[in-house]
């Protein structure tokens, strides 16, 4: 069979690109006077072009980007249409919100129960735990202020259902004994019916800490049980992510129906955002730590080029999983370190994800028009802190724990939708940082237990890593 020419539709996308915007530049600045239905139908041979790609390539990401560009087109061209699609979107919401609960007690209790137990890693297991928490604040604290700084949601104008939805349930000012009185549930099948995170997150803490403490051979079903939950959940986000491209589609067209393309402004700020703050957590975070720690700073980074790009290509950190785990025993870092501290890293030190979180939960704030205090930012920090320790190592995780962050904190979702539609392009950027932070984790916890083994030469590592 002749193999499809996947570039074709390609070709005809960038021609259709071309006369759109060349129509649009003799339309405006010269005297020319085209017919109305010209400019529109360009676009729209742009967007069936791009539909021809997607169709070929077969690829969920492919689709969600196509799916933007016809929301898109389709909330500037039919308004009137574009106000009915907001169901289509909130069936999606639905979904994913059925996920929350589950997947963060699963991924939690297999986290805690199954790597954290003291008496069996010792004094390596406090060191790791300290370091991972300390990372990760310093992530969560980075993105907190970054998109304090460039306000990149400040400006968008909901639609009034949401401005509605907002005014009926506001973010409420708490005293500190309400606030901490709120973190403990104490009924958990209401806390999961309403929705409160952080009271999930306490329940699934303290199940795990008393899980760990069974022996081995009374703990070992219930572990494999929640394991099996997390791993089912993990099915089931996949199967919700197929519908994804429908509801992205239908919620850009809404939103762009409701408040017009101004919006696209505030999605490139936001990115710039993410992408500039994580190159500073990468610069003046983990770059000092490799560099105090005493780590080879050239060869750690030949040994984690192939992982990193892995991620970047999947946006999955546990598909670089098994080449970063080799990397790292390739440079130097002995077997059992790798074993224990990568793994647990993965649940408890994904800091690309934790500085997107506190970004990504202000964003969603500021665009609401909800101004929230330095003490209130706080609070969903300290939320961020115990609800991202869940957040796994597959693609459009963070969604859970963003719309589960934002439920807690009576934020409007809409804006949530408007992230989607450039969550993949953030998506590469923060599952690279994860990997670069979990691997630099292991070197250092090798480096602090005085077992790292310094002097294999470029060659050998590279030759290791498949280079």
């Amino acid at each position: 069979m002749k193999r499809e020419n996947k570039t074709k539709p390609l070709v005809f996308a960038a021609f259709f690109a071309f006369a759109a915007s060349a129509l649009f530049v003799i339309s405006k600045y010269t005297s020319f006077e085209m017919p109305a239905w010209l400019l529109p139908l360009s676009r729209w041979l742009l967007i069936a072009s791009l539909v021809w790609f997607a169709a070929l390539k077969r690829s969920l990401t492919t689709w969600i980007f196509v799916a933007m560009a016809a929301g898109l087109e389709t909330g500037l061209d039919f308004p009137g249409i574009s106000g009915h699609m907001r169901i289509i979107s909130m069936i999606f919401l639905r979904l994913i919100k059925t996920i929350i609960a589950p997947l963060i007690f699963a991924t939690l209790v297999t986290g805690i129960a199954g790597h954290s137990s003291l008496k069996q890693v010792g004094r390596m297991g406090i060191k790791a735990l300290i370091y991972f928490e300390v990372v990760t604040t310093l992530a969560l604290f980075i993105g907190l202020g970054a998109i304090n700084l460039t306000k990149a949601g400040v400006g968008i104008s909901l639609p009034e259902v949401s401005n509605h939805a907002v005014s009926e349930h506001p973010v409420k000012k708490q005293t500190l004994s309400e606030i901490i009185m709120h973190v403990f549930p104490e009924n958990i099948a209401k806390s999961v019916a309403e929705g409160e995170i952080l009271q999930i997150v306490v329940f699934s803490i303290l199940f795990a800490i008393a899980l760990a403490l069974l022996p081995q051979e009374k703990k070992k079903n219930m572990l494999e049980l929640c394991s099996g939950l997390a791993e089912v959940m993990f099915k089931f986000t996949n199967i919700v992510m197929y519908f994804a491209p429908v509801g992205v589609g239908a919620a850009m067209a809404y939103t762009v129906g409701h408040m017009g393309l101004g919006i696209l402004l505030n999605l490139f700020k936001l990115l710039a955002t993410l992408y500039a703050a994580l190159a500073f957590f990468l610069l003046f975070v983990l770059l000092p730590i490799a560099l105090i720690a005493g780590i080879p700073v050239i060869k750690f980074l030949k040994a984690i080029i192939e992982p990193v790009s892995i991620a970047f290509a999947t946006t999955s950190s546990e598909a670089a999983l098994p080449r970063a785990m080799e990397a790292m025993e390739a440079i130097g870092v002995p077997r059992p370190v790798v074993a224990f501290v990568m793994p647990t890293g993965y649940s408890f030190n994904l800091d690309g994800s934790t500085l997107y979180l506190s970004l990504a939960s202000v964003f969603v704030a500021q665009a609401a028009g909800v101004h929230m205090s330095f003490a209130q930012q706080m609070a969903m920090v300290f939320t961020l802190m115990l609800t991202s320790k869940g957040v796994a190592g597959v693609p459009r995780a963070t969604l859970v724990i963003l719309l589960g962050t934002a439920a807690s904190f009576n934020l409007p979702v809409e804006p949530i939708f408007i992230i989607l539609g450039i969550d993949e392009l953030m998506d590469m950027a923060r599952t690279s940082v994860n990997v670069i932070g979990n691997c630099l984790a292991t070197a250092v916890i090798a480096k602090w237990e005085g077992v790292f083994e310094s002097q294999k030469p470029d060659k050998v590592i590279l030759e290791a890593v498949g280079k």
